[in-house]
């Protein structure tokens, strides 16, 4: 699948990630990627839902990005083309958020959205 309608992460999302996978003590392991989903419910319809995994199910679409597995289903998807994984730790930081050109609102919480 062409990179630009994958997922992708930004450096600073990267480093958070491979941050919490030393934690748990899965660095270096190969086998653990990011699972990416979207899941009904919240403010506005749809939410993102991030977990570490290492099992593939068998319509897993896998990308690679900055040195990143990712990997979702096909249903999530469709809501996920071109969208960008980013990670802010300011003093208004939100964590982790989405950036996703699909989304035609989101709510102030950054968690939900609608297209």
């Amino acid at each position: 699948m062409d990179l630009q309608n994958g997922i992708h992460i930004s450096d600073k999302a990267k480093e958070r990630v491979q941050g919490i996978l030393s934690e748990k003590n899965l660095q270096g392991q190969d086998e653990y990627f990011l699972r990416v989903s979207v899941v009904s419910g919240g403010c506005s319809g749809l939410s993102y839902q991030l977990d570490f995994d290492n099992t593939e199910k068998p319509k897993d679409q896998v990308f690679e990005d900055n040195d990143v597995k990712i990997v979702t289903d096909m249903k999530s998807l469709l809501y996920l083309l071109g969208t960008t994984l980013e990670f802010s730790d300011g003093l208004n930081g939100k964590g982790f958020y989405f950036n996703n050109p699909n989304a035609s609102r989101t709510c102030a919480c950054g968690e939900s959205f609608a297209v």
